[in-house]
């Protein structure tokens, strides 16, 4: 298997749904200005900063941020659960763990936080942990988003070589959210690779017909569906697109090498 299957993954909050990213809370009443007590407020403030540090890639800065909300509220549940996540992205894979533990130790069967940890277990190639958080984060009442861990379980599957399954879970995701392009273009790319190319080009160019979604990896994959088809002119098309819009990547460097099957 590919790692290229895992790079489709468009970016942690908007693809693989990683919460902490501005995403709902469960299981919590509807808070107005007049319930927020001053540290609520304060510790709200900060959890912005740190959510926006965190999107932007500055990790350090979204841990301070983090501890200030928690000194203020220390069971903050936004915070708790971004905390592990920000430990993961700077590598402290000892401390992410203990802190995803903690986290549903304050907040057992959140389907946030098991979303986040099965994550967490699949960037460890833990691939039997992280099932069973998805499935545990899939089984909950309460969850308003499955497809977004239908899509991290997908991605996942796909890593481990379950190519199969990872169709199961995508094609899943897909029923639920078909207008999300990360969902579209694994499930693409993952059909591509279990020898369903004409299925594979539904879902790729629903992307591609979008200006705003197109990107280098799927211009990418619609040419190496459309070449293995046999449909010379549109990979004459999507070639030039991509010597056009996308000059210096890795997917025109494969192009331009003749690597269609790396």
């Amino acid at each position: 298997m590919s790692p290229r299957l895992a790079v489709l993954i468009l970016s942690l909050c908007a693809a693989a749904g990683l919460v902490a990213c501005g995403a709902p809370a469960q299981n919590r009443e509807v808070r107005t200005e007049v319930d927020q007590t001053d540290g609520d407020r304060r510790a709200n403030v900060r959890m912005d900063l740190a959510q926006g540090y965190f999107a932007s890639g500055q990790f350090n800065t979204a841990l301070d941020e983090l501890k200030q909300a928690l000194l203020i509220k220390p069971e903050m549940r936004e915070a708790v659960i971004l905390r592990g996540l920000v430990y993961a992205a700077m590598g402290e894979t000892q401390l992410a763990e203990e802190s995803f533990r903690r986290t549903l130790a304050l907040y057992p069967g959140d389907p946030d936080a098991l979303h986040n940890y099965g994550w967490f277990l699949c960037q460890q190639q833990r691939w039997a942990a992280a099932d069973a958080q998805f499935e545990q984060a899939l089984a909950q009442p309460s969850y308003r988003a499955p497809q977004r861990s239908l899509l991290a379980r997908g991605v996942c599957e796909a890593r481990s070589g379950r190519m199969k399954a990872a169709e199961g879970s995508l094609s899943r995701a897909f029923e639920l959210d078909a207008g999300n392009p990360a969902i579209a273009v694994n499930l693409a790319e993952v059909l591509y690779r279990n020898g369903e190319a004409e299925r594979a080009r539904f879902y790729v160019k629903r992307v591609n017909a979008s200006a705003e979604l197109a990107n280098a990896q799927s211009l990418w994959l619609q040419l190496r569906i459309e070449r293995r088809l046999g449909n010379t002119a549109t990979v004459e098309d999507l070639a030039e697109q991509l010597h056009k819009r996308y000059r210096g990547t890795p997917e025109t460097q494969a192009l331009d090498l003749g690597r269609f099957d790396d």
